[in-house]
């Protein structure tokens, strides 16, 4: 009897398939790696399994980082597995492959992604020939059961899915080829001079940038201007009133921070104020009704931008959050939507959810579901059900069920989509607007007031989300005017000229970001026309937070609060791609039209082929461009620095790559220079002016050894006598060169303490904090101890009392400076002795939430093995067997052979308890053997319960029970 093969992007997905297949199609059984029934195979990924790669007579392994080999064009691309999930993938063949498997039904995600995961499991299946068995799609907007088996009754044929995954394939290949050429070209350019400057870009990412920095160098351009305004008081017979001078004639010019209210002299404005003050006004008057909508559905962009703004999330931690809330609690439609719009035949589905919502004990939101009910506000809008606005996906909604067991950031998330939900389906907003224009011959002041008559939709936020919505800038919007009889003159009780000053652009947030990247850097406030635009967009709703947090990840932008701050590294990025003219890697909107030819592939509007020809030909000319540049520098928009040349006391200046004196006034420069990015790591130009005026700066973090190891040091500029100049050389404190030489240390400090390791005398030492027998001593020569920690410790200086405190008491006061290298993020910790590891690590204060059984002791000990307090240096290989020779007594946990049950789950080799522990967790992640109502038990599949004993386990007994599968454990 032949089956078809179900394959799903998750494995969470697959087990919703089944059980909304079961009551239709008879029971599954559950296998290792799949699930099966007379009818059905059912398997899935794990996200990505396979990854493109050039073949491998086109692929670069030596010298792939010159030009030689540039650029990297291959006529077709191999497929290579992604090692994490290997023996995923070989499972999923091994089911595709079978003899009694005649039909492949695509169950990923519904999407281009989820098209690609698809299509390249199945090439890789087929090998060397196409896989040859029929395959359908099944599309899938919403995980409920019946929502599933509707997919099946409606599966997708070939033919209607060629153009999304021709246009899967081509972004896939259109960012391989753009990355990987356009990486290696601009490392290549940037390490002629020696030395190796990893510089990636990439085909969304780098225009993604160009925005942050453009945005970053107007604000640094701008110059703040003095304007004044002119605010009065007016009293009529039933009370006073505030109102605002302005010009009734002025038009939108040039001057794009003129404004109507805005005079640009104190002599102005006062004499203005002079001039009305005191007299009587004549006053006119109109009020008119106005309507305001609630906001469009949630896609993912807008989701992500009003979670930014409201809660501070990421756009990564709301996709998270919104992919937990449809894949696991099935309470929202699919998230990465980039449609506003339901379709045209879901106004019963609408119903029915406020049904639910009204039905549900959600105290704070079932109240409103019962109005629109009782009230048909739920009925047919072409603002809510248009098919010409849905895509692939429509708006993210709740789902018929009513969730429960969500985490706080999970409900917020939630209400946040409801809300919006109802809001859309409920009357506009209506206020009375009133504009009173008072005339002090021949001058006007204008006041305006806004008066909510019904609620609407702002009903579902409540009264402070509607002061919100419609706050005026002035702060004399929203309020009650005092009437004016007509025909009554007022009285100009008080009229004053108010300084202030032109503001810069304010920077990005990851929500402006967001919605930049969604129009393609153009500046669309009207949300229904940036939703016109979403089709030339940068990226795409489901890859935009990757992208923001791949440029994190690379140190090209930091977060500081909420805001977004382009670095030094890339400034000089965008300074060399405009230097070179790669234009097609600068402009968002260029950028954004590709992803709009690639969505009219989607629709068979444009060839694959066509495409791929125009990125092939912009890579040739990115790679020619930087191969064939033959000047000194690159033009840019360099900084002079305020300190002076160390050697001449010259003017010192930057270009591309260095920081070099160009002399005095009429004289020769000197020749002293150093580089920008010494180690990989470049200076902002604060610090090099801090360099240069202190002569030394640091202690540093995220420089990188030749080797790829990062280290932390300090840089310092020193009198070269060979060179009869200044260099910069790297320092990594007295205590290191003592340890090199033998030299003989002398501390000349008074002593903080007792070491914890031995007990000798604790002093000051060159960067660190160290030991009296830690370095060589005239009564110690050979160092006998190791204990050691840095004076500055993640940017946080590390005061002689707080480490007297620390080696009398255990651990310092709670210090809130430190920084994080991986997020720049400020925290607070206590610095306290570790006796188990040996070394200072963080403490942190306790949680002011009740943590989880388990986890709070598990959290402090993650956060401080993953950073240790320690001093960090660059590695080397002196270091590193001074390491190896510190641990060694730690030995214990040497291999030991697993038992046959424990060894058909992790392999034969001999590991220790610790590596066991981690082998299982991989083995029940990658089968998503965790309970979904309860992760802290695994359930066992067959190989889990030879091990086990039983059906299922906690997860805090796995380290007792593979104990007892480890020999001579």
């Amino acid at each position: 009897m032949t089956k078809t093969l179900v394959i799903a992007e998750k494995p969470s997905v697959a087990q919703d398939i089944v059980r909304a297949l079961t009551p239709v199609a008879g029971k599954f059984d559950k296998h290792e790696d799949h699930f099966e029934n007379d009818r059905y195979v059912v398997t899935s990924a794990v996200g990505h399994l396979v990854e493109i790669q050039a073949p491998e007579e086109f692929d670069v392994k030596r010298g792939k980082w010159s030009f030689a080999h540039l650029p990297v064009i291959p006529p077709y691309f191999d497929l290579k597995p992604v090692d994490k999930t290997k023996s995923r993938l070989n499972a999923v063949v091994k089911q595709a492959k079978r003899k009694d498997v005649t039909e492949l039904i695509n169950a990923c995600d519904a999407g281009r992604e989820g098209e690609l995961i698809f299509r390249l499991i199945e090439q890789y299946a087929g090998g060397s020939k196409p896989l040859g068995k029929p395959v359908k799609r099944l599309w899938l907007q919403s995980m409920t059961p019946q929502a599933i088996r509707d997919g099946f009754e409606a599966l997708r044929t070939e033919q209607q899915m060629a153009g999304l995954a021709s246009a899967a394939r081509s972004r896939s290949e259109a960012d391989w080829l753009v990355g990987i050429n356009g990486t290696r070209a601009m490392t290549a350019f940037n390490s002629r001079d020696g030395g190796f400057f990893l510089t990636t870009v990439g085909r969304v990412q780098t225009p993604t940038l160009s925005l942050v920095v453009e945005r970053e160098e107007k604000i640094r351009k701008f110059v703040s201007r003095d304007y004044w305004e002119i605010h009065a008081t007016f009293g009529a017979e039933a009370g006073e009133y505030p109102a605002k001078w302005f010009d009734p004639k002025w038009k939108k010019g040039e001057d794009v921070e003129a404004r109507a209210d805005r005079v640009w002299s104190a002599a102005e404005a006062q004499s203005i104020a002079n001039a009305v003050r005191g007299k009587q006004a004549t006053v006119t008057e109109e009020s008119k009704p106005t309507t305001q909508a609630s906001p469009l559905l949630f896609d993912l962009t807008s989701l992500q931008r009003e979670a930014n703004g409201k809660f501070g999330f990421s756009a990564k931690t709301t996709l998270a959050l919104a992919q937990s809330l449809y894949e696991r609690h099935k309470a929202l439609t699919y998230p990465r939507t980039d449609s506003r719009a339901l379709p045209e035949d879901y106004l019963p589905v609408a119903k029915q959810t406020f049904e639910m919502l009204a039905d549900s004990g959600m105290r704070h939101l079932a109240p409103h579901a019962l109005t629109a009910l009782n009230n048909n506000y739920v009925r047919p809008s072409r603002r809510i059900f248009d098919n010409s606005k849905v895509s692939d996906h429509f708006a993210i909604i709740p789902t018929l069920q009513a969730p429960s067991g969500l985490s706080e950031a999970e409900q917020k998330l939630y209400d946040l989509v409801v809300r919006r939900f109802m809001a859309v389906f409920f009357p506009s907003a209506e206020y009375t607007v009133t504009t009173r224009i008072s005339t002090v011959a021949p001058h006007s002041f204008k006041t305006e007031g806004k008066v909510l008559v019904k609620p609407g939709w702002l009903a579902i936020y409540g009264k402070e989300a509607a002061d919100e919505v419609e706050g005026g800038k002035d702060g004399d919007k929203g309020q009650n005017l005092v009437p004016v009889k007509p025909g009554e003159m007022v009285n100009t009780l008080a009229a004053d000229p108010k300084g202030l000053k032109t503001k810069p652009p304010a920077r990005y947030s990851e929500a402006t970001l967001l919605g930049a990247m969604e129009s393609a850097g153009k500046q669309i406030d009207d949300e229904e026309l940036r939703s016109a635009m979403q089709e030339k967009g940068l990226g795409t709703p489901a890859t935009r937070a990757a992208i923001i947090e791949g440029l994190l990840t690379e140190k090209y932008m930091l977060r500081e609060g909420r805001e977004i701050i382009p670095t030094a590294k890339a400034f000089q990025l965008m300074t060399l791609l405009r230097g070179l003219e790669v234009e097609e890697l600068c402009r968002a909107d260029l950028t954004g039209e590709w992803e709009y030819k690639l969505s009219q592939m989607e629709k068979g509007q444009l060839s694959r082929e066509a495409f791929m020809a125009e990125i092939a030909a912009m890579t040739e000319r990115m790679v020619k461009k930087a191969k064939e540049y033959d000047r000194d520098t690159i033009p840019g928009d360099y900084a002079t620095l305020e300190s002076p040349c160390p050697n001449c006391g010259g003017v010192v200046k930057e270009n591309y790559r260095r920081f070099a004196c160009v002399g005095k006034p009429g004289a020769e420069p000197c020749g002293f220079s150093f580089g920008k990015s010494p180690a990989g790591r470049t200076f902002e130009t604060a610090e090099a002016n801090a360099l240069l005026r202190d002569r030394k700066i640091g202690p540093l973090e995220g420089f990188r050894s030749k080797a790829g190891w990062p280290f932390t040091s300090e840089i310092v500029i020193k009198y070269d006598d060979e060179a009869h100049n200044y260099k910069l050389e790297f320092d990594f404190g007295d205590d290191k060169k003592g340890e090199e030489s033998g030299e003989i240390v002398e501390f000349e400090d008074a002593a903080l303490g007792p070491c914890p390791i031995c007990g000798s005398e604790v002093h000051e030492h060159g960067s660190n904090y160290v030991c009296s027998k830690a370095v060589p001593t005239a009564a110690q020569p050979t160092p006998s101890c190791t204990f050691k920690s840095g004076k500055i410790i993640l940017q946080q200086p590390v005061e002689r009392e707080q480490m007297t405190k620390l080696l009398e008491t255990g651990k310092t006061d709670l210090l809130d400076k430190f920084v994080s290298m991986r997020t720049r993020r400020a925290f607070k910790a206590h610095l306290a002795w570790d006796k188990e590891a040996g070394k200072v690590n963080f403490e942190f204060a306790p949680s002011k939430f009740p943590p989880r059984p388990g986890a709070a002791a598990k959290t402090v000990a993650a956060k401080a093995g993953k950073t240790s307090a320690t001093a960090k240096k660059a590695p080397t290989k002196k270091a590193a067997a001074k390491t190896t020779a510190a641990k060694a007594p730690r030995k214990a946990a040497a291999g030991k052979a697993p038992s046959a049950a424990l060894a058909a789950v992790i392999g034969n080799e001999p590991v220790a308890r610790p590596e066991a522990v981690k082998k299982m967790w991989e083995y029940i992640k990658a089968h998503n053997l965790q309970d979904p109502k309860d992760k802290r038990t695994i359930v066992a599949d067959d190989k889990l319960r030879a091990v086990f004993g039983k059906d299922s386990a906690g997860m805090f007994e796995l380290a007792g029970i593979l104990g007892n599968h480890l020999g001579g454990e």
